[in-house]
């Protein structure tokens, strides 16, 4: 896996803030910014099992001659940062250009294939939760807006995801010399049982951990600080696992903060060391 992060660029308004929010996030993790800016309205990520197919909207193909110098311009702003611009690794039988999986993260907004315009935060367009189900490395959705993150905080809520969120979470946090905040809804003994067995007993408690009593409702997640990178795990436990989980869906449509979402197939979990 490349300590690299992926990012499509499109050149659009929307575009420019995603890129920042990119190319911060790789500063403040030291990763190599792997920039794709496309010609193809779509493209294909080969996984050991599925190959998605991500679709764009036609923004992300605007004046495809002066995307690079837009892109270099706007990484000019900030710190020094290691930067490819990336090709296709090659073409399928059908056309579609493939890209290279093997990243640390890849940036991916709620949805890839419907204008921005269209999109609002309640809507996880459905490319990009094949992205999520499938891929072996953590999806970061980024805000509407470039806004730094100074903050990490992790929603743990017992299933085996949500415990990789956390340790996750803590490697990011010792890379980047933060504390760590975890937020879990429930019953504090059952997750305190759920964490022992999981082998997180340590990190929750040298974590800020706020447990809320009951079922996460969106009045809760006014605990989460305006300026934190969310980390969750996509499913839950019970019988929606094999859906996106309930407390997933809430949070992505109510908090405007960035999430890094782990899928099942995230293996290993990337290491910021």
């Amino acid at each position: 896996m490349s300590k690299a992060l992926l990012h499509v660029f499109r050149n659009a308004p929307y575009g420019r803030e995603t890129l920042l929010f990119s190319a911060y996030t790789c500063r403040r993790l030291q990763l190599k910014l792997k920039v794709y800016i496309p010609k193809d309205p779509s493209f294909l990520l080969y996984f050991d099992h599925k190959a998605v197919q991500i679709d764009l909207d036609g923004s992300y193909l605007r004046k495809y001659d002066q995307a690079r110098e837009t892109v270099e311009t706007l990484l000019g702003l900030g710190p020094k940062l290691e930067v490819e611009f990336i090709e296709p690794t090659g073409y399928t039988g059908t056309g579609l250009p493939d890209l290279d999986s093997h990243v640390a993260i890849m940036s991916c907004p709620r949805s890839m294939s419907e204008p921005t315009s269209r999109i609002g935060l309640g809507l996880l367009g459905p490319r990009v939760r094949s992205l999520i189900t499938h891929a072996r490395f953590p999806v970061l959705i980024p805000p509407g807006v470039y806004k730094p993150w100074t903050r990490l905080t992790v929603l743990y809520g017992g299933s085996e995801l949500a415990s990789r969120a956390v340790r996750l979470g803590r490697g990011m946090a010792d890379a980047c010399n933060l504390s760590l905040q975890v937020i879990s809804f429930g019953n504090r003994n059952e997750l305190r049982n759920a964490a022992e067995k999981q082998g997180l007993t340590a990190i929750l408690e040298q974590a800020d951990w706020l447990v809320l009593d009951g079922r996460p409702n969106p009045v809760d997640l006014d605990a989460v600080p305006h300026d934190a990178l969310v980390l969750l795990g996509a499913y839950g436990q019970g019988p929606i696992r094999n859906l996106f989980g309930s407390t997933m869906e809430m949070v992505q449509a109510e908090l405007p903060n960035p999430l890094l979402v782990l899928g099942p197939n995230v293996h290993p979990l990337p290491d910021f060391s």
